[in-house]
């Protein structure tokens, strides 16, 4: 006898029908994400607004108590199923699904209960996750999952360069212009069955490398910014009130950390689970397979950055790992785990030792990995780093007051004005 349902399915038949409603985060990755999903035979919109009045929307569906991007994700696709833009019986919802510690994997479970609690039980929401749930009409093809993570490792370079770029391009807004043309350029090539393939992508990141170190440049003044924290309030101008335009409007240049080393630390946290409580070696084998094919992609991206001597590449992940372990236990894997304390070393040792951690209030690993390492890190670095909490409650003006505050303490550490008291930046 099967088992019962609980929730209604994606089907076969609603590939043809039902457009799939993708909520926004890191916006240049999303968008090639979407365009996979369009390219794969699917129906896909990105869901863009940011209006605060998603807060709003979002109180409504779920307790202010809860984690913060969980409201926010929520009252983003709550608004835009109110919004009388789409047949709300042809539309279908998209939701990734960890399975592990993190509140993120409740996420798909309170967006049902709003749906069911506002009449709309009947949408299907399909989650992307491994073997926890299954629908019919949407699988983890392989020509889908590579092309997935081609689109992660190119929205990975081209925020990378055009953060890079953007504060001293003579012309304003060709940094921004290039992303967007990338973005169309390489959809179409995916779209033709290209620029997936390693070696495609090879040739592709060196020519888009080449095209930002292209752009005419300008020495400017400016304080290097690095974001941190929770994977959602890092990268989503919704979660974080706009915080990357909101450095560069105060003359910073920004360095944020890409996805696919979040992708990495998941696939690694897998290998160190078995490595500190056991496990079978078919296991241990499989998950060390992907942790590998993931840092090819990861040593193409690096090689393509390094080519031109202007730009500033990561660290490979393996280096990422050590030197972040050193200051903290590679069994700190909740959240964002040990991935968040390794990612502020490398950001001071690439010269961005301004630090703004965003987290959503209340959310414990992240107090821990985050706010909790940052009396160790000024001690050992002289990092300037402000922990910025985003909640329902908490007024932007308070936040940028903050963060004005940290960099009124780079800019006079940077023009000499005054010495700092712990041991100086190096690694």
């Amino acid at each position: 006898m099967s088992k019962q349902r609980l929730w209604p399915e994606f089907t076969a038949e609603m590939k043809k029908t039902h457009t799939i409603l993708i909520p926004d985060m890191a916006s240049i990755h999303f968008e090639l994400i979407k365009n996979v999903f369009l390219n794969c035979g699917y129906k896909a919109e990105l869901l863009t607004s940011t209006d605060q009045s998603i807060i709003d929307k979002g109180l409504k569906y779920v307790h202010n108590d809860t984690c913060f991007p969980a409201l926010l994700v929520i009252g983003q696709i709550m608004d835009a199923l109110h919004s009388g833009k789409y047949d709300l019986n042809r539309v279908a919802l998209i939701m990734p699904q960890t399975g592990g510690g993190c509140r993120a994997s409740n996420y798909i479970h309170l967006l049902r209960r709003a749906l069911k609690a506002d009449g709309l039980g009947h949408i299907p929401v399909i989650s992307i996750s491994y073997g926890i749930e299954k629908h019919s009409g949407f699988k983890l093809t392989l020509p889908l999952v590579r092309r997935g993570l081609a689109a992660l490792v190119y929205g990975d370079i081209l925020m990378l360069l055009s953060n890079q770029t953007r504060p001293y391009e003579v012309k304003p807004g060709e940094s921004d212009a290039l992303v967007q043309s990338w973005v169309e350029r390489l959809s179409e090539l995916m779209r033709q069955g290209e620029a997936y393939s390693r070696r495609d992508m090879a040739k592709w990141l060196d020519n888009i490398a080449a095209s930002f170190a292209a752009i005419e440049r300008t020495p400017r003044d400016v304080v290097k910014v690095g974001i941190v924290g929770e994977i959602y309030m890092k990268y989503s101008p919704l979660g974080n009130n706009h915080l990357e335009k909101f450095l560069a409007s105060q003359g910073c240049e920004v360095m944020v950390p890409g996805l696919l080393g979040f992708l990495l630390y998941c696939a690694v946290n897998g290998v160190v689970n078995i490595e500190l409580y056991g496990g079978a070696w078919l296991n241990r084998s499989i998950r060390t397979t992907a942790v590998n094919i993931l840092l090819s992609y990861e040593d193409m991206l690096i090689k393509a950055v390094e080519k031109q001597e202007i730009f500033t590449a990561p660290w490979p992940h393996k280096k990422l790992f050590r030197e972040g372990t050193k200051i903290i236990g590679p069994g700190c894997k909740m959240g964002e785990g040990w991935l968040l304390t390794a990612e502020m070393v490398e950001l001071i040792h690439h010269g961005y030792r301004n630090i703004v951690c965003a987290q959503p209030f209340a959310c414990l690993p992240n107090h821990i990995v985050g706010k909790g390492m940052i009396r160790r890190l000024r001690e050992l670095y002289g990092a300037n780093i402000v922990a910025i909490d985003y909640d329902p409650g908490a007024t932007r003006v308070n936040q940028e007051n903050r963060i004005k505050l940290m960099l009124a303490v780079a800019r006079e550490e940077k023009d000499g004005l005054k010495v700092h008291s712990g041991r100086p930046v190096s690694i």
